[in-house]
């Protein structure tokens, strides 16, 4: 058949465009092959493809869903923040550069070129390419540098989607003023409207839908609900629906919310069983459960600011009396000390971790792990031990290397003598249920609580629910006609 595509644009970040993509992407696997597609991506949640490649977390996701390999191609271009108007830029899933934004859209005709060839080899296995924009898509200001909105919609001509967030508030005024606002060229291609994040009366809203489709001659093709996803979040932008969502479990984890935080997605799995509070540095610690110090983009920068606080006193102060784990950044940060030679922070220099691992991580060049493993665990202690001799898996995305004589995950991780102080190189950790579950044992029984093991949705239930919901408050043949199917 024809190749066929769609762009998903929508009026703003965290609208929804994600899960939409996700959902199209799996009703569409049912008859042919799809194929996820954001060609800049920026976010600090990512993914290691089996190739060893660095991709944004949301394409991995919307692959799966479509029931195909993750590739780099997903994502040609992914952009993670180091702070000071920095990012490292990730191109075709291997590390390319630390640029500025300005000098980031000096190389915009060289990005161009590099989403070309990956849309190109994407086209050869697939049938269908269900493709994402990123932010808003009327950036006024970056249009002729926009490669994800406006640069995608030229390249493809695909029949776009926007979609709009109504819990936000002044969702006909972000959809009109978006479509008011495209150019020319991208705007005849809008081919309808999705209202994201519906919580109230169907009935009151429909005369604004006629209105809309009154004013702009383009359909909506749909209402959908508000719904709890149960897929990993795609940025830091979810943090704050964590914070407002936050469950009443008996047990409390505190995940320090680092200036810097990557891959908090590691936690998600034990929201079932526990109460999540993203701690700020500057907040209260209070008597949590267990604490995790969770991956960075910016080790030295985020110790540093831990110190600077007074966190890291507070974290250091809780040493055999509850858990505390470290993942990534996370567990170079509980070592002796970490050593850059200049890659980390830009000069040369030792800096004292928080001592609560006998271990020493060194920045030696810029050059970054980045591999799905899996690993036998070889631990003892009260968390660990149940679980000695059994297989783990997950994936590692990190720069710096990490001595430790007490490897606890195959060559991997560390442990202290009291078998509470943890760390690893490996995000993922909690998706493995042995893990999960002797860890949540541990703190159940602690406080005297019985646990019973959450039944931890699967990623093809999380996929189906997600492509039903969607299935029912869209028009899918209107859907299919758009993309020409």
């Amino acid at each position: 058949m024809e190749k066929k595509s769609v762009l998903i644009l929508g009026t703003a970040s965290h609208v929804g465009k994600s899960s939409v993509v996700t959902a199209i992407c799996r009703i569409l696997s049912r008859e042919y092959r799809v194929a996820p597609f954001k060609a800049q991506n920026m976010s600090l949640n990512s993914w290691i493809t089996k190739d060893g490649k660095e991709i944004g977390i949301a394409q991995a996701i919307q692959a799966k869903a479509a029931g195909t390999e993750p590739t780099a191609d997903m994502n040609p271009v992914l952009l993670k923040p180091k702070g000071d108007c920095v990012s490292q830029i990730i191109l075709l899933g291997e590390p390319y550069a630390d640029r500025s934004a300005g000098q980031y859209y000096e190389s915009i005709a060289e990005m161009n070129e590099v989403l070309e060839g990956a849309l190109g080899r994407l086209c050869k296995e697939h049938d269908i390419i269900v493709m994402e924009g990123a932010g808003g898509a009327a950036e006024i200001n970056l249009y002729e540098r926009d490669i994800v909105n406006i640069g995608t919609a030229r390249l493809t001509q695909a029949p776009i989607i926007l979609v709009g967030d109504i819990e936000r508030g002044g969702v006909f005024a972000s959809l009109y003023g978006t479509i008011a606002l495209l150019p020319e060229d991208v705007r005849k291609n809008v081919k309808g409207f999705i209202i994201n994040k519906f919580r109230g009366d169907l009935e009151i809203l429909k005369p604004g839908l006629k209105q809309l489709e009154e004013k702009t001659g383009i359909p909506v093709l749909g209402v959908l609900p508000y719904f709890k996803l149960n897929i990993p979040s795609e940025d830091s932008v979810s943090l704050e629906d964590k914070e407002a969502e936050r469950n009443e479990k008996e047990i409390e984890i505190a995940v320090i919310r680092l200036p810097r935080i990557s891959n908090f997605t590691d936690f998600e799995p034990l929201e079932g069983s526990a109460k999540i509070r993203y701690v700020e540095l500057d907040e209260d610690l209070g008597t949590p459960d267990a604490i995790m110090i969770p991956g960075t983009k910016n080790t030295v920068n985020d110790l540093l600011d831990l110190k600077a606080s007074g966190m890291a006193e507070k974290i250091q102060a809780f040493k055999g009396k509850i858990p505390v784990f470290g993942i990534c950044g996370g567990y170079q940060m509980l070592g002796r000390t970490i050593y850059d030679s200049g890659v980390e922070n830009g000069v040369e220099a030792e800096f004292e971790g928080l001592g609560l691992l006998d271990i020493g991580t060194k920045f030696g060049e810029y050059k970054k792990r980045t591999i799905q493993v899996t690993k036998k665990v070889n631990a003892y202690g009260p968390i660990l031990a149940p679980i000695n001799g059994e297989e783990i898996k997950g994936y590692e995305i990190h720069m710096g290397i990490t001595d430790s004589n007490r490897n606890i995950f195959g060559n991997d991780g560390a442990i202290d003598e009291t078998g509470l102080v943890i760390g690893t190189y490996l995000h993922g950790l909690f998706d493995n249920k042995n893990i999960r579950d002797a860890f949540m044992r541990y703190l159940y029984e602690k406080k005297g609580l019985e646990y019973s093991p959450e039944n931890v949705m699967t990623e093809n239930d999380a996929y189906e629910e997600l492509a039903n919901v969607v299935e029912q408050n869209l028009d899918m043949e209107k859907v299919y006609e758009i993309i020409g199917i």
